[in-house]
């Protein structure tokens, strides 16, 4: 098997450190990643300006290639250029942070994983709750563990996950299995705090607002809340399909002078 191992916090980042180490017990991997953090740039592309690469060493072991450019650009030029073979399968992450609820539509994370699924290519986007002593190398053998039965078990078509790993899941004495939830999408981290600057101009920091308190519906969110591992099932298809027939009925009436 050939893996695309990606991210959004660049090249240098534990994360993928950690994950390619465990991903290597799976198949062969290539790792093309963004040369500087793109955390929070959803699925940009790059297409105005040339997208510079560039060989990344460690010591004399070809690490990979760092990729001026989004977690969407390293993955559409890793599949054109830079895979040996027609990857089988994406991997995005270890994210340092979640990428659970409507934080979903932001990450670069998620967006590389979802470029994955464009090209029909099984793909994971990976992500730790972020701490300062984050320890990704237990994420990451988690997540291939995770990865590897997955892909035993979901069939033939092409599919896009989503997997999130809370802190306090290693703080339990078996961490369980993954819980497979929908992504919340209750609003939140809506506020700014507003301050000047030392020449008295007005500017307006986000605030990190906790997200919603478990409702009735178990979401990502929620679960999440609870210590739990989330695994989430992506559609990048955005059509409200509930709403195709019912607007195929609706009455035009528009004149032109």
């Amino acid at each position: 098997m050939h893996i695309l191992l990606t991210n959004d916090d660049g090249i240098y980042a534990p994360g993928l450190a950690a994950l390619e180490r465990e991903l290597h017990q799976l198949g062969e991997v290539t790792v093309v990643a963004p040369a500087t953090e793109q955390s929070g740039v959803g699925h940009s592309i790059t297409f105005l300006t040339p997208l510079i690469a560039k060989e990344v060493y460690e010591g004399s072991r070809r690490r990979g290639w760092a990729v001026e450019g989004s977690p969407a650009d390293c993955v559409k030029i890793a599949v054109a250029e830079f895979c040996p073979v027609r990857p089988d399968l994406v991997v995005s992450g270890i994210n340092g942070g979640l990428n659970a609820g409507i934080n979903v539509l932001y990450s670069g994370t998620v967006a590389a994983a979802i470029e994955g699924a464009f090209f029909e290519i099984n793909s994971v986007a990976v992500s730790l709750e972020y701490d300062e002593h984050a320890q990704f190398d237990k994420a990451a053998q988690l997540a291939r563990q995770i990865i590897q039965q997955l892909l035993v078990q979901k069939g033939s078509e092409a599919r896009l996950y989503n997997l999130n790993i809370p802190t306090a899941a290693f703080q339990r004495e078996e961490i369980g299995n993954p819980v497979v939830v929908p992504m919340g999408v209750a609003r939140y981290g809506e506020e700014f705090i507003e301050r000047r600057d030392p020449k008295g101009r007005r500017y307006f920091w986000a605030t990190n607002d906790p997200p919603p308190q478990p409702g009735d519906v178990e979401t990502d969110l929620t679960a999440l809340a609870k210590g739990q591992v989330t695994l989430t099932p992506l559609h990048y298809d955005m059509t409200e399909a509930r709403a195709i027939e019912a607007m195929r009925s609706w009455k035009w009436d528009l004149p032109l002078d």
